[in-house]
């Protein structure tokens, strides 16, 4: 996770158009020195609730699995948590880490966050401590700067006075991220992958021969995993799965989405996150003619998927269908900074497209898809293919644009590449066969491979949210892959799933 490096305390007031409401949302900011350093952030405050980020940085030896505590002094209690687990006893605070983030390098660091609530005062802890050694050091008092933050939250400008009725609705996450990462994105890659975690499932109705393009958030101590599926005569749907940790994740029962309001016909592709301003679970997905979302306000109910919509007023938007010369229009995919979004896909040509809608507009304000950009392209449209992925990456000004190729051998594998805006250019970081993001080549396996194609999926995210965070240290992508010698035509190949782990870290 990223390494946040700063010298003083800071308090800031981070919510607009508060004043009406009468309520003040401050962040304050802790840091404690020693074996380990502590940097706490109340990131939202409203009448009796609160929300916090921490970034813990491990001074001392790397360690594998971590516990961090604290105690809070004025009665605070903790009521959602994310990237760990947690128990309280009275103001008593223990964390233990997630399946995922166990592992802390020197100087490595781990982000996490939770939902509170608070009667009176809500002041800051002191006392810290990762795996039992004390993280030392004084925490001067908060003071709050003259202005407010420059960059704008995408959060709403109004803050509840009460605490969220639906206890699975997540918190609503800032639109920035630590200034100063502990790593940062090396110029290649090395991995090392699981065996396959999930398989297709089947049931009376239906007969799946594959389970693929997966997309996977972590929520409230769950993973939650919206994949494609492939039944026996070529079709395609979706299901929803969920679980607590890795080693469930093939047992773990699929919802499928064709027995929710999403209903049946041609849905596949999914990717999911959290719209925060609105406070829905949004599931895109590719419809054929057009861009379909379906919302939901609880993710942990797959039953509660809204029927479909669509993106895009008028179907395939112009610039693609001039460009399309045989390909297909596949895999979409969005992103958010503070005032836009925006909805990217490929074309199996060559080619990454760009919509735009206004935060405010969204998800209504792509229109007839005329604002639609090409976003990147290549001269050989086998290096820029299909199964578009892009993130901001944490601590830093960088997104993080990951796209399938297919090298040379016929082999799926990811190319990389980088920019310091949604709309920017786009730079090559590992973006050839012989230097690729996620391949055969850079990747080992205990034991015999169980696949040598690397093909539709997506990355750990550091969040869930609109903003489409990623943490430079430690990466994981989790991706379909199949026996190397399923031999079948492309729509009755064995996709299975894994999981692959970044071992050349720069954290």
């Amino acid at each position: 996770m990223s390494f946040f490096d700063r010298r003083a305390v800071l308090a800031a007031v981070v919510a607009t158009g508060l004043a009406a409401a009468g309520v003040a949302a401050v962040t304050t900011t802790a840091r404690a020195a020693g074996g380990c350093q502590v940097d706490y952030s109340v990131s939202s405050q409203w009448q009796g609730g609160f929300g916090a980020n921490l970034t813990v940085t491990n001074g001392g030896s790397p360690v594998t699995s971590w516990q961090l505590t604290w105690s809070f002094s004025a009665g605070q209690t903790i009521t959602q948590l994310w990237n760990g687990s947690y128990t309280q006893s009275a103001g008593n605070v223990s964390v233990t880490n997630a399946a995922y983030n166990g592992s802390i390098s020197t100087g490595g660091s781990v982000n996490l966050g939770f939902n509170g609530t608070w009667n009176g005062s809500n002041p800051v802890p002191t006392d810290f401590a990762l795996n039992g050694v004390p993280c030392g050091g004084t925490q001067p008092p908060p003071t709050t700067p003259s202005s407010t933050p420059t960059t704008v939250p995408t959060t709403p400008t109004t803050v509840p006075t009460t605490p969220p009725t639906t206890p699975t609705t997540p918190p609503t996450t800032p639109s920035t991220s630590p200034s100063s990462p502990g790593g940062s994105l090396p110029s290649s890659f090395r991995w090392s992958s699981s065996g396959i975690l999930i398989s297709p499932k089947s049931d009376s109705r239906h007969t799946i021969i594959a389970a693929k393009d997966p997309s996977v958030v972590f929520y409230n101590n769950k993973w939650y995993v919206v994949l494609s599926t492939v039944d026996s005569n070529g079709n395609y749907g979706m299901a929803q799965t969920s679980f607590s940790d890795w080693s469930q994740a093939n047992s773990a029962p699929w919802t499928y989405l064709d027995t929710t309001p999403i209903g049946g016909g041609y849905k596949t592709a999914p990717m999911v996150f959290y719209f925060a301003p609105q406070k829905l679970w949004y599931v895109t997905y590719q419809e054929g003619s057009n861009i379909g979302y379906s919302t939901n306000p609880d993710i942990s109910n797959p039953a509660g998927w809204s029927a479909p919509h669509n993106f895009y007023t008028n179907g395939v938007p112009p610039i693609i269908q001039q460009n399309l010369s045989g390909g297909y229009w596949v895999d979409s995919w969005v992103i958010c900074d503070s005032a836009n979004c925006y909805l990217f896909s490929v074309d199996d040509n060559g080619h990454v497209y760009r919509s735009t809608s206004s935060l405010s507009q969204f998800p209504n304000g792509f229109g007839d898809g005329t604002n639609t950009v090409i976003a990147a392209s290549a001269p050989n449209k086998y290096d820029m293919f299909e199964a578009d992925n892009v993130y901001k990456v944490d601590g830093s000004n960088t997104y993080l644009m990951v796209v399938e190729a297919i090298g040379s051998d016929g082999h799926r594998l990811f190319h990389s590449w980088t920019s310091n805006s949604l709309t920017g250019s786009w730079t090559p970081l590992a973006a050839t066969q012989s230097n690729p993001f996620l391949a055969a080549s850079n990747t080992t396996f205990s034991g015999t491979p169980w696949t040598q194609d690397f093909s539709s999926g997506e990355a750990i995210r550091s969040g869930y949210d609109q903003n489409v965070t990623l943490s430079p240290c430690h990466l994981q992508y989790l991706y379909q892959g199949k026996d190397p010698s399923a031999n079948q035509d492309y729509n009755h190949l064995p996709w299975r799933l894994g999981l692959a782990t970044q071992t050349n870290s720069t954290c």
